[in-house]
C-alpha cells in the first residue's frame, strides 16, 4: 500500500454569501512518500485547502484522501485527531508560537498529552531545537527570536513528534530572503536526512525550487506535476 498521498475525486465546496465556491474540483493527485512537493498556483486554487485535507484539518465533501495507507474518511473525529497528532506536523506562515512560553515549552506543547514523562518531553523538545539550530536559543521567548529563528522553533515544534507528514502554508511569507534561505534548507534536510514527506504551499517560485517536485493547482483542478529538472512526473 502506497504510504504517501492519494487524492481520488475530491471535491471540496464552501457557501460564502449564499453563493456556493468550487474550492477543488474532483482532484486527482497521487504524491510518494519521502519526497518534498511544492504546491503552486494563484491565490483561491485550493493550495490551502488541499493541505487541510491532507493534515485532517478538514474533510472533503466527496472523493477519497488516503494519507500514508489512512482512508482518512473512515477515521471518526477522535481518531483523526490522534492520527494528525501521530502523524502530521504543521508548519504556518505565522509561526503561532505562543509569546508568555520559552522556545523549549513551545516545542513541547505536541508532547502533553503523550505517555511521556516531563524529563523525556524536554529531552525530545532540545533535540527537535537542537536539529534546527536552536539549541543557543532554547530558554529564549518569541519576542527575544528574530522571524527566521521563530519560523525555525515553529519547526522543531511541528517535528518533535517525529511526524511522517511535515505541511507547510508559505513558511518563508514573512521572512526577508536570508531567513528563508535558511527555513529552506532546513526543510531540504528534513526531508533527505529524515525522510520526511513535505508538502509546502507558496507563491515563491525561488522557494519552490527547495522542491523535488511542483504541483501546479488552478481553480480546484491539477495542472500539472513538474520535476526541478522540468520533467513531468
Amino acid at each position: 500500500m502506497n504510504q504517501g498521498i492519494d487524492l481520488k475525486g475530491v471535491t471540496k465546496t464552501y457557501v460564502r454569501g449564499g453563493e456556493t465556491l468550487i474550492v477543488l474540483d474532483g482532484l486527482d493527485l497521487s504524491m510518494d512518500a519521502g519526497r518534498f512537493y511544492a504546491l503552486m498556483g494563484p491565490s483561491g486554487s485550493g493550495k490551502t485547502t488541499l493541505l487541510n485535507l491532507v493534515g485532517a484539518l478538514d474533510s472533503s465533501d466527496s472523493g477519497d484522501v488516503i494519507v500514508g495507507g489512512e482512508d482518512l474518511a473512515r477515521l471518526d473525529r477522535g481518531e483523526l485527531s490522534d492520527w494528525r497528532a501521530a502523524n502530521v506536523g504543521f508548519v504556518f506562515q505565522g509561526f503561532n508560537l505562543i509569546p508568555v512560553l520559552s522556545a523549549l515549552e513551545n516545542v513541547s506543547l505536541p508532547l502533553a498529552l503523550t505517555s511521556l514523562s516531563r524529563k523525556q518531553r524536554r529531552e525530545r523538545a532540545a533535540y527537535a531545537l537542537e536539529l534546527v539550530g536552536l539549541s543557543d536559543r532554547m530558554h529564549h521567548r518569541p519576542r527575544q527570536l528574530s522571524g527566521g529563528q521563530e519560523q525555525r522553533c515553529a519547526i522543531a515544534r511541528a517535528v518533535v513528534t517525529d511526524p511522517a507528514f511535515i505541511l507547510a502554508d508559505e513558511p518563508t511569507g514573512d521572512l526577508d530572503r536570508d531567513s528563508a534561505e535558511q527555513v529552506l534548507e532546513l526543510l531540504r534536510r528534513l526531508n533527505k536526512d529524515l525522510g520526511k514527506t513535505i508538502l509546502m504551499v507558496t507563491h515563491d517560485p525561488h522557494a519552490a525550487e527547495s522542491a523535488e517536485r511542483i504541483v501546479q493547482l488552478d481553480k480546484g483542478r491539477l495542472l500539472g506535476v513538474t520535476d526541478r529538472a522540468g520533467a513531468h512526473a
